[in-house]
């Protein structure tokens, strides 16, 4: 009764530690997303407000340069997670 017992204890601590590995790659996922998109947002977050003296707000292409800027920036951030082997 007791190696069973023991036997039994195993693999409960085997299915926890594999429950386990499977949550950590997708909090570490749901990390990079929040990762790349927080830059992105506080971009936003400037151009949204309602300022009267944002050099920016009077430039023709401002919006447009804000977008790349942004693109830039997370397709910039997704390429070095790839390189590191973070995803």
């Amino acid at each position: 009764m007791e190696t069973f017992r023991e036997m039994l204890n195993g693999l409960h601590d085997i299915e926890l530690s594999i429950n386990s590995n499977k949550m950590n790659e997708v909090m570490k996922l749901l990390t990079l997303i929040s990762t790349i998109f927080i830059p992105m947002t506080f971009i936003a977050g400037v151009y949204g407000m309602n300022f009267k003296y944002m050099p920016e707000l009077a430039w023709h292409n401002g919006y447009f340069l804000a977008l790349a800027l942004m693109l830039l920036i997370g397709v910039g951030m997704g390429i070095y997670f790839k390189t590191k082997r973070w995803f």
